[in-house]
């Protein structure tokens, strides 16, 4: 029995917060404006509601990987591999193990991994980090070892990079520079 009471409690509970704590009023069309604008601003200054201002600016805009020079760059210059991991909001690339060719003793097999870190989105050099992994395997790939190695090719494939999204970035400099060319045509003085 208590149970049922404590149900009716709430469903009339829920019932007062959905309606505003009264009974539904219906409104007319010319009463309420239709500028969005202009009808939280009414319901604010009625006291029937709040607006969080986070800005008009802030809403819609989002920022893809299609618009981010250093990351197309990035994932243009490694389409030579297969890559496992390719998180643009959590800033990290990750190719498969891919072969980089034999040891010494030409028995063992040498493979590599590549780590790009994205530390700003900004054209510089300071913006990536570039780390490769090398792992050697005997033939038989029953014994292998791991290691983090300190190559030529980490600074290559960062110069790479920044090469290919400065030339995406003056691209896209370049489009926008002629789309407005032709939206204001040359003035005569």
């Amino acid at each position: 029995m208590i149970k049922f009471i404590n149900i009716k409690i709430i469903f009339l509970a829920v019932f007062l917060f959905t309606t505003q704590c009264g009974i539904y009023k219906r409104s007319d069309v010319r009463d309420n404006p239709v500028n969005v604008d202009e009808r939280v601003k009414r319901n604010i200054e009625e006291g029937r509601g709040i607006r969080f201002n986070l800005g008009k600016n802030n809403s819609g805009t989002f920022d893809f990987a299609s618009s981010n020079e250093i990351w197309r760059a990035s994932v243009d210059t490694l389409d030579f591999v297969p890559l496992i991991n390719a998180s643009y909001s959590g800033g990290i690339i990750i190719t498969d193990w891919f072969n980089g060719g034999t040891e010494n003793n030409q028995t063992d097999t040498r493979d590599l991994k590549i780590t790009v870190k994205f530390l700003s989105n900004e054209i510089r050099s300071d913006a990536l980090d570039i780390i490769i992994h090398e792992r050697i395997c005997n033939e038989l790939k029953t014994n292998c070892s791991t290691a983090l190695i300190e190559s030529k090719i980490s600074n290559e494939i960062k110069l790479a990079i920044l090469k290919k999204a400065a030339f995406f970035e003056k691209n896209k400099t370049d489009k926008i520079v002629k789309e407005n060319k032709k939206k204001r045509p040359k003035r005569n003085n």
